[in-house]
């Protein structure tokens, strides 16, 4: 990835009203400000879009940051580099209206996922973030053999399939534990779970780093960005907590989708650990907002939308950093991620019960429960599939004596058979099984 290009100083430029009385003449004002309010850019793409414009690379920027003057401000600490800001363009307020009229309440739980199917998808969304969260951070391996892993409750083979099950072992504990507070002591209990067998040193699984060789480079080695001294770490970290837990009043109320993202940039910006500072930040990420009540955020998985685009969000961190710490490009490019998510989610949804619909007008005339359809649509779209009880019970949250009943009635009813493979039975396609389904 390109290095991001350090903004210009404004001073001793045009008045914000000269600028502005300039792109009026040029018919541009209007532009201007609808760029302003639904893109926000960052002094690039307001570079090129000056040259287009015939108008001052450094007027239309001044124009741009003065406007921006009148923002919120986060003062997490006296440490140099601490103070934050932010703006609320429509763009923000529109992404935030949305996602509050669907991420929480209680009142259109039922009416986006199925009652009966909570607990299924709760824990294959759980899956495919842990998968995504940790292929972001460089984890190799494909989507199907990490599931595959998780469901089967396979043993990892490698360091990248142990950060899948870490990160999956993690989400489930915030999960459980949403209702406590952040401490220095939760942190390094979420990292320390995070990290578990991935890194070179074990002493620094749960531990803060002590020592400042560590720079954030791209592939070619170039710095991009060297956090703070290691001896500002536990001040930083005291202050991190108390903004975690609401309980500072100096920067009055901040939007919980807001101050949730802020808190996933804050670890990434403080980098207290040797690794995994990114999952780290993605996990209180999730554990600020199922906390607040934003209930949907544990169905959905932002780090597979963000591993779609890694480019663009290491480069949302790399704008913050250079334009005064800014983070108003931060909480645009999450927001768009979360709103993905969601869009992605409700997409899934859909897409399983048009599914099951046609399943079930297959196996209308039997009694099979809902878990019992599933396993039928898998072995119906994959003949090859084949199930065990600890993966029917890890999938479905279910007992080892409910998934065991499930499998034996397919197989006594001819949809599934059974063989012994080692200490466990494997439950396949029967054959002929779809002919069974349409009597």
């Amino acid at each position: 990835m390109k290095k991001p290009e350090n903004p210009p100083s404004i001073t001793g430029f045009s008045s914000y009203e000269e600028i502005i009385s300039e792109l009026t003449k040029l018919n541009k004002s209007k532009k201007f400000f609808e760029i302003e309010e639904n893109e926000y850019p960052y002094w690039e793409e307001w570079k090129y879009k000056a040259k287009d414009w015939e108008i001052s690379q450094s007027k239309i920027w001044s124009a741009a940051k003065l406007r921006r003057l009148s923002r919120n401000s986060i003062h997490l600490s006296d440490v140099t580099g601490f103070t934050f800001y932010f703006n609320t363009p429509s763009i923000i307020q529109k992404y935030l209206h949305e996602l509050d009229l669907n991420l929480g309440g209680n009142l259109q739980s039922d009416a986006i996922i199925p009652a009966q199917e909570k607990d299924r998808y709760l824990i294959s969304s759980i899956m495919e973030e842990a998968i995504a969260s940790s292929q972001i951070e460089g984890a190799v391996t494909t989507r199907k053999i990490a599931k595959e892993m998780l469901e089967k409750k396979r043993s990892p083979k490698n360091k990248s399939e142990q950060m899948i099950l870490n990160n999956y072992t993690t989400m489930k504990w915030i999960v459980d534990n949403r209702n406590t507070e952040m401490t220095e002591v939760l942190l390094l209990k979420i990292h320390q779970l995070i990290t578990h067998e991935t890194l070179d040193n074990k002493a620094d699984e749960g531990s803060f780093r002590t020592n400042d060789n560590i720079k954030v480079m791209d592939e070619t080695n170039e710095v991009f960005y060297i956090p703070p001294e290691c001896k500002y770490i536990l001040e930083l970290i005291r202050e991190f907590c108390v903004l975690a837990n609401d309980e500072s009043r100096s920067h009055g109320f901040i939007h919980p989708i807001v101050k949730a993202i802020t808190l996933h940039f804050l670890i990434g910006y403080i980098h207290p650990f040797v690794d995994g500072n990114g999952r780290t930040a993605r996990a209180i990420f999730y554990w600020y907002l199922i906390k607040k009540g934003y209930w949907l955020i544990e169905y959905m998985s932002v780090s597979r939308i963000i591993l779609r685009a890694k480019a663009q969000y290491a480069r949302a961190y790399l704008y913050t950093e250079y334009d005064e710490n800014d983070l108003t490009y931060f909480i645009i490019y999450n927001l768009k991620a979360i709103k993905t998510a969601l869009e992605d989610l409700k997409l899934h949804i859909q897409h399983k019960n048009d599914e099951k619909k046609k399943v079930l007008s297959l196996i209308k005339n039997t009694s099979f429960n809902e878990r019992q359809i599933v396993l039928v649509k898998d072995i119906m779209q994959d003949k090859t599939e084949y199930f065990t009880v600890a993966e029917v019970e890890q999938r479905f949250g279910v007992s080892n004596q409910t998934a065991r009943n499930d499998l034996t009635n397919l197989v006594n009813n001819g949809i599934l058979s059974a063989r012994q493979s080692g200490r466990k039975i494997h439950f396949f396609a029967a054959d002929g099984f779809e002919q069974k389904l349409m009597k």
